[in-house]
């Protein structure tokens, strides 16, 4: 059960690459207009040189604009809840800098720091920052208040009742909204590429665009898919390994037995 339960992601990838390929075969679809997998595999391949000079601009400025999200909006989270005046206080700018569209803002970036790193880098913390404060700010407050009188009658002070009894219980939801950023990183750098940028995956999608490349440009997707996953799982790794007792991955395992 647990191989077969493995390879049903698998089994259902071939299955959608398939119906791609025969799609391409059957209707004819010209190579600039749809290529098939066989045709995108391909350029992958040629090109991979490319697309590892390029992708790894874009992971410095996706992994430095996410670790900056985490950075800021952790301590953000952990002061929202500890004081309401604070949270009524910063919440009307977070919710306005969340409504902006971020490509609106990105050319803005582009003016005040140039072509380099540092605009793409501030997209995808913006757009990264508010899930993770808002699942912290949640995860913060969901202590239960038996928990709490417990914590009380116990003697603990603030401090112990913050590190003890809140942050553990925090972590579930911290994870999601890290998981969710970790996904939405990659994409904040891919639009601050659009806007302004001379290297980068981003970047490389507009000249295979504009070359009429259609093969390298799904090509260029995957590699934006293929570390958007991973980002996505190693946040999944990290939260196995720190909070291992919380019932989502004890369903896993118990499913995968």
């Amino acid at each position: 059960m647990g191989v077969l339960r493995k390879l049903t992601p698998v089994v259902g990838t071939l299955c959608f690459l398939l119906a791609w390929q025969l799609i391409v075969v059957v209707f004819k679809m010209p190579p600039y207009l749809l290529p098939g997998p066989v045709a995108v595999a391909y350029a992958f391949v040629d090109n991979l040189d490319i697309l590892l000079s390029n992708g790894w601009v874009t992971v410095y400025e996706m992994v430095a604009g996410y670790a900056l999200a985490v950075g800021v909006a952790i301590p953000l989270a952990i002061a929202i809840t500890s004081s309401q005046r604070f949270n009524e206080f910063v919440m009307p700018t977070m919710l306005f800098f969340q409504i902006v569209p971020k490509v609106a803002i990105a050319p803005l970036f582009l003016v005040w720091f140039g072509v380099g790193a540092t605009p793409k880098i501030l997209v995808a913390f913006l757009i990264s920052f508010f899930p993770i404060v808002i699942d912290a700010a949640v995860g913060l407050r969901s202590m239960s208040t038996e928990m709490a009188d417990l914590a009380k009658s116990m003697g603990s002070s603030r401090w112990q009742v913050f590190a003890q009894f809140r942050l553990p219980t925090s972590l579930p939801y911290l994870f999601s909204g890290l998981k969710v950023a970790a996904t939405l990183a990659i994409a904040g750098t891919v639009v601050g590429e659009f806007v302004g940028a001379d290297k980068g995956l981003g970047y490389l999608l507009l000249v295979t665009n504009s070359n009429m490349e259609t093969a390298l440009m799904f090509a260029t997707i995957v590699a934006l898919t293929i570390i958007g996953l991973v980002s996505y799982y190693l946040v999944e790794l990290l939260e196995g390994a720190l909070i291992p007792w919380h019932v989502t991955h004890r369903i896993r395992e118990s499913g995968t037995m």
